[in-house]
């Protein structure tokens, strides 16, 4: 199976602050990964990135808020994109 890509999106959140949205399905699993998903979710609020979601090679699924790095749970692409929203919407521009 060849990488699909599923979601490329942008979206104003605000007058200083946009979101982007990309997700791939993979052929095969990333290392670090338990899925078949490549992805990365970021909101940047005048021009730095604030909030992103995503997995790299080796690291696995993670989140960045600010400089802080924490694990992220990946359960599925439809909760990713939940979760990722649901944390957007406490930002208060």
């Amino acid at each position: 199976m060849k990488a699909a890509l599923l979601l490329d999106e942008r979206h104003i959140v605000a007058a200083n602050a946009f979101v982007e949205l990309v997700v791939w399905r993979l052929g095969a699993r990333l290392p670090g990964s338990r899925h078949h998903f490549k992805y990365r979710l970021a909101l940047v609020v005048d021009g730095r990135c604030v909030l992103r979601y995503d997995n790299e090679p080796g690291k696995g699924d993670h989140r960045h808020v600010g400089k802080k790095e924490h694990p992220y749970a990946f359960s599925t692409a439809q909760r990713l994109l939940d979760d990722f929203w649901s944390e957007v919407d406490r930002w208060r521009f």
